[in-house]
Order: C-alpha cells, then structure tokens, then sequence
C-alpha cells in the first residue's frame, strides 16, 4: 500500500490508510475545512464518511476510547462553564467537571488548539473525550437552543441591584430603538419594581401584564395559560408615577393621559437575548390602564408537531400548505394561538424559492426572510391597501392578518384564485361559521365555494401537570356519555382522564402547566362546496364535515380529555356543544 502524501497528516492520513478516504479526496476536505472554517471531521462528514467509521479510525490512531454521547442526559451537561460562542467555533461540548479539570467532548482529539483556548478562558485543564461526529453536532445543537431558550438562570441572578439597572429600549413605530428610552423619569423604586414585575412575567411563563388602577386599590395580574391571576397589589398612590415610567419606557407622551397610545419595549436579559413588550394605555376612570403583551420569537419556531395536531388534523394542514393556490383560514377568538398557527404555517414555507408578505396589526413577532408591513389606517395603510401593494410585487404566498371587511376578503380571493396561496384569520366560533361569515359580509357564494381550501378553527387548553394529575376515576358512566365520550371514537375502558391538583405543585399553577391547541380543521371538499353553493346554513354545513370525518371543537377537546393531556373541566370551559 502506497503511503499517503506527507501534506496529509494526523486523522486525515489515517482514513487514508484505512482506505475510507482516497488522498485526493483528502486534500481537497482539508482545503474545503480552512475555507468553511469548519473542523476537519464536520467537513469529511458533509463530504459522506460514515461519522461512525471517522471515529474508529481516531481511536484507533490515537488511544482514545469513543463514548456514546447518545447515553449523556443533556440536563445534566453543565451550563455556564464555556462560553457559548466557543462551543460553537471549536464544535466542543463540555461534560463534566471534576476538581479543576473539564472533560470536553471532540470529534477530533488532534484540534488542541480547541482545548488550549478554553482551557485559558475557563483557567480549568482541559481532557478531550472521543465521540461521534454526528451525535456531536447535535447535542451541540440541543444544548445551545436549551441554553439559548432557558431564561430562568439568566433572570434568576438578578439582584435588586441589577434590577434597577437593566438595559430597556423603546421601540418606535418605525422599528427604530430610543436612545433615551432608560432615562430617569422617575425614582428608584418605582423603576426596581417595574423591573422585577416585567421579569416575574417572563420566568413565570405570562403572555399579559395588566397594571390597573381604581377608586381605592391598584393591582398588577398576570395572564399566565390563559387565565388571569392577581400578582401584587401596589400604593393607589403609585399609580401615576407607575404609568409615567412604563409611558417612558415605551417612548409615549407621558402628558397625553385623555386618549389611548400604544408602544413597544425591548428588555436585553443578556447580551444575546432580548424580550419585546407590545404597550398599550388605556384611560379610565380612576387613571390610565396599562397592559403589556409580552411577545415571545420562540413561539413561532415550535414546529407544527408541538401544537396539538391530531395527526389527520396535521396532514390537512400541511397538504393546504403545499398547495399552489387557494385560502387557508385560521379562525377563533383574541388569545386563542391563531397567530402562532398562521406563523408556524409561514415558517415551512419559509424558502429562497418563495416570496412571502404579511400584513400585521401589530406585527408581533420578526420573521427573517419573510416581508412584513405593519398596518397604519392613520395614513392609510389598510389591510386592503398592503394586500393590492403585494399582488403588484410577485408574491407566491400572501397572509392577511385578519379579514374584517368585504374589500379586504375580496382582493384576498382575488389573490387565490389568480395563483397565490393566501393565509388569514377571522374572528367566528367554528369552521362551518366562518363559511357563512364570509357569505354575510358579501362575498358571493361561488367564489367562497372555489377559494377557501382549508379552514382550522381552534382553542387553546390548559394542559395538566404531568407530576401531579391525579386519574379521575370519581365521573359516572352516564356524565361520560352526557358530555359526549361515546362519539369520540374511543373505548370506555381505554380512556384516560384525570383532574388537576388544586394545589398544584413546584411544577405547575394550581394543576396545570403550559397550554395545548384543540383544533377543528375542515377542508372544503366538493360536497361542502355544492352545500355553501346552495345556500346552506352554518349547521348544515358543519353536519356535513361531521359526515365526512371531520372533528369538531368539542369532539377534539373531548379526545384529548381522554388521553389526559387536559382535564373535562377545561375542556368544558374552552369547548361548547
């Protein structure tokens, strides 16, 4: 066998020797690798070298026993020992710590360079441990994005200290960050408390702050899984000067106390991570009430598999999705996820290939690489208006963030039925009501009939406590087949219903945690689309998608009642028959 090029050194003439890799190929990875400014052993991987056979040749050159990464819990990989920035650039993961020595995952035992830099930038000795090239990247992956989603230790150090020092910006209509968005406009106290109910809101996972004042109390609650709860009770003397620095922070009038103003804030937790807060004043008697609309980025990346999909209900939705034309209507009332479905949507066909424009009242949440308008009817910037703007712009997919009159959902099914997918919302009850909604606004029957291709109408559920849920085994038989579990399509025997535990739990908010979607996903097939045609009500419309196997509302919370994702008590309050 002819020995490899002398240029070839280290792990790459061993996959030489070892016949995995001719030298040519070699060379060239080597090249590619210093270009990319990726680790040898990710490029050979890329080039299609078995991550298995890469790490067998290492361990064999080098001594080094390869340990299944797949059997680390990655909650128990340590946070916060290396900087995130050089786990990325070197492609290292740190494992464990033991005295003053940190033992680092690698791929490639030969990049020194890796453990000489974090060793000087943690003052620990550093030890590599042989993996997987593949699993590497992954786990890498998997505990940057918890770290990256974790807010928990970031805000759990803050002390009342660094609570008055937080770095806050305003947001100005034009998406433009106040220089003096911090300034002193009020006392210390005032300013430290702020901060700490605006911190408090995001550890405890709230979607709304309402400040409010009244005759002779003022109180702050949280919006947190859809339910409102009283947080704390501050001075009815406060209330001004409360509303004064929030006016400051969001970069309001802070003279203007008559009519309602809306603004934005953007809280830096660290240098990296940033929370934004939609304001809004409202004056009433007893002072201005102000509530803010805490907007999460991550809830729109969730992936359609984290929503509450059943899976018939996921492959109507991602069947609409890929179709070249048509209108997908997501329906239900304020607070109700219809957002984070229309984005989620956005998000898969979110590709180089396609161009994709929104139009938003307000826009919530920064998409990259999808055009976004803010609505401004003050200037004259309607829905109807963005939306003629975009079909003069080559659009592929179009989404309305809400239709609320007959121009707006005319050009909208002008838009699908010329070749555009359009995506927007509505505000009715059910599927079969959204139908009969269009129809009243004035859009003719037939072209409701031939545009609208799919329409989902949803809710969102508490969701029960996975700790401390207790099995319901107390609801008789005949409550059971009252509340409708006979049509569910699923045995008595099997079902699977527990109660919340009012108490709750270190876990949990009085039983529950988080929140998950009920959906009723209709699409319109030929027989609904002679029904709509002939004049048909919102009762013969949805006894039709009952035929035709699609679930209502009621029946989808019913099902997830039975499998014990959330309680008939909350099925009942989302859900009516």
């Amino acid at each position: 066998m002819n020995a490899p090029a002398t240029a070839i050194s280290g792990l790459a003439r061993r996959l030489v020797s070892d016949n995995l890799i001719s030298e040519s190929a070699a060379e060239a990875a080597i090249k590619q690798a210093k270009q990319s400014k990726l680790p040898l052993v990710f490029q050979l991987i890329e080039d299609g070298i078995n991550a298995r056979d890469i790490a067998n040749a290492a361990s064999d050159e080098f001594g080094s026993p390869i340990l299944d990464l797949s059997s680390i819990n990655p909650e128990a990989i340590p946070s916060g020992l290396v900087d995130a920035k050089l786990i990325q650039k070197h492609h290292v993961l740190p494992l464990f710590k033991r005295g003053n020595r940190l033992f680092l995952a690698v791929s490639d035992p030969t990049n020194l360079h890796a453990l000489d830099e974090i060793k000087f930038n943690t003052g620990l000795n550093t030890d590599a441990i042989l993996v997987e090239g593949d699993l590497l990247s992954k786990t890498i992956d998997t505990f940057l994005n918890a770290q990256e989603e974790s807010l928990g230790d970031a805000l759990g150090g803050l002390d009342d200290e660094s609570l008055e020092g937080l770095d806050i910006e305003a947001v100005d209509e034009d998406g433009e960050t106040a220089e003096d968005a911090g300034s002193e406009a009020d006392e210390a106290p005032i300013v430290k408390f702020i901060n700490k109910v605006l911190l408090d809101a995001i550890k405890g996972g709230a979607s709304d702050i309402h400040f409010e004042p009244y005759e002779k109390t003022y109180r702050v609650r949280f919006r947190t899984d859809g339910i409102l709860q009283e947080m704390a009770k501050p001075p009815t003397n406060l209330a001004g000067r409360i509303a004064a620095r929030l006016k400051v922070m969001s970069q309001m009038d802070i003279s203007e106390r008559r009519v309602p103003q809306d603004g934005r804030i953007k809280l830096k937790i660290t240098k990296t991570r940033a929370i934004d807060f939609r304001v809004n004043t409202l004056p009433t008697l007893f002072g201005e009430k102000i509530v803010l609309r805490i907007l999460d980025p991550s809830s729109a990346k969730l992936g359609i598999d984290a929503l509450g999909y059943e899976d018939d209900q996921k492959q109507l939705y991602m069947d609409a999705l890929h179709q070249p034309q048509g209108m997908i209507l997501v329906t239900g009332p304020t607070g109700s996820g219809k957002t984070v479905s229309l984005y989620t949507g956005l998000n898969i066909l979110n590709t180089p290939e396609r161009n994709i424009s929104t139009a938003e009242d307000p826009v919530e949440i920064n998409l990259e690489g999808i055009n976004q308008v803010q609505v401004n009817p003050k200037v004259g910037l309607t829905f109807a208006e963005a939306l003629r703007s975009f079909l003069r712009q080559d659009p592929d997919i179009v989404m309305v963030g809400e239709i609320r009159d007959l121009e707006t959902a005319e050009i909208g099914i002008k838009a699908a039925q010329t070749g555009h997918l359009v995506l927007s919302t509505l505000h009715t009850n059910s599927a079969p009501e959204t139908l009969t909604r269009l129809l009243n606004m004035g859009v003719p029957a037939f072209n409701v009939a031939t545009t609208v291709s799919l329409i989902i109408a949803q809710r969102l559920a508490r969701r029960l406590c996975g700790t401390c849920k207790k099995p319901a085994t107390d609801i008789p038989d005949d409550i059971l087949s009252k509340e409708g579990f006979d049509d569910i399509g699923v045995a008595r025997e099997e079902l699977e219903i527990f109660h919340p535990n009012p108490e709750g739990c270190s876990q949990c908010s009085k039983g529950y945690k988080g929140r998950v979607g009920v959906y009723e996903v209709v699409r319109i097939t030929p027989t609904i689309s002679s029904l709509i045609m002939e004049g048909g009500n919102a009762l013969q419309i949805a006894q039709q998608a009952k035929e035709e196997g699609f679930n209502s509302l009621r029946i989808s919370a019913l099902r997830k009642v039975a499998t014990g994702l959330t309680s008939l008590e909350e099925a009942n309050r989302v859900t009516k028959d």
